[in-house]
């Protein structure tokens, strides 16, 4: 997931590219080895600056898909073919090759353990969710959660097989398609509004700490409908990004 950088007083590092993991035809990952990492909390962010030959600079910001524990750096991004910054991360970065970022950024956004736990991914909103279930699995949390992930077809799924797979105890992953479906699905179709949250959600009196993170959009209309079924805002926490500019 990308969203406009942030400025901040982290120093820029240079880390080599290990591996580039396809995730689906428009999203790949990048596994980094960042010797100066100090490591991060499971949602938490980072921001990747590309420098021109003619001195021209681009940042934006990612989030960080490898949990704490992970031996490497995971950034996952999804390609805008208009972008100015994925074509390149996501199309022509190799392994071998090195790339500069700062981090981590944020502590919103980072997971707090205790209670139940509500994550709704939008799209590539998935990316900061797929860090905190692995922290989550790696730190022995019992508490039940639960990942609501809205993608609009099978193929656009990101990590597919991961959470197919499961991550670790006491984990439900609900997938809701928006648009064409396989043949014989028989999960969710439509976006995730008020009824859907009515059916896969914890009711307020258990005091669920939600995450959501997509575009901006999605995070509002979700957010929205939360409140309207009673959940306190200090309970929900969100991360959005725009359209474009990736």
């Amino acid at each position: 997931m990308a969203r406009a950088a942030v400025s901040g007083r982290l120093s820029w590092q240079v880390t080599n590219v290990v591996d580039v993991v396809t995730e689906n035809p428009h999203a790949v990952s990048l596994v980094l080895k960042a010797p100066d990492w100090a490591g991060h909390r499971a949602g938490q962010h980072v921001d990747i600056r590309l420098t021109a030959e003619d001195g021209y600079q681009a940042q934006r910001s990612y989030s960080i898909a490898s949990a704490p524990e992970d031996e490497h750096l995971v950034l996952t991004v999804e390609r805008i073919d208009d972008g100015e910054v994925s074509p390149y991360l996501a199309g022509e970065l190799r392994a071998g090759d090195e790339l500069e970022l700062r981090g981590p950024i944020g502590g919103y956004f980072a997971w707090d353990r205790g209670g139940p736990l509500l994550m709704l991914a939008g799209g590539s909103g998935v990316v900061p969710f797929r860090s905190m279930l692995r922290h989550r699995a790696a730190s022995g949390e019992s508490a039940p959660a639960r990942l609501v992930y809205s993608a609009r077809t099978w193929d656009d799924v990101i990590y597919r097989t991961e959470l197919m797979a499961g991550m670790g105890d006491a984990v439900e992953v609900v997938f809701t398609l928006t648009r064409d479906a396989p043949a014989d699905w028989t999960g969710r179709r439509g976006r995730v509004d008020r009824t859907l949250l009515e059916g896969v959600g914890w009711p307020p009196s258990e005091r669920p700490l939600i995450y959501i993170c997509g575009p901006n959009g999605f995070v509002e209309a979700a957010a929205a409908a939360l409140v309207e079924l009673g959940h306190p805002t200090p309970q929900i926490r969100t991360e959005r990004f725009g359209p474009s500019g990736t």
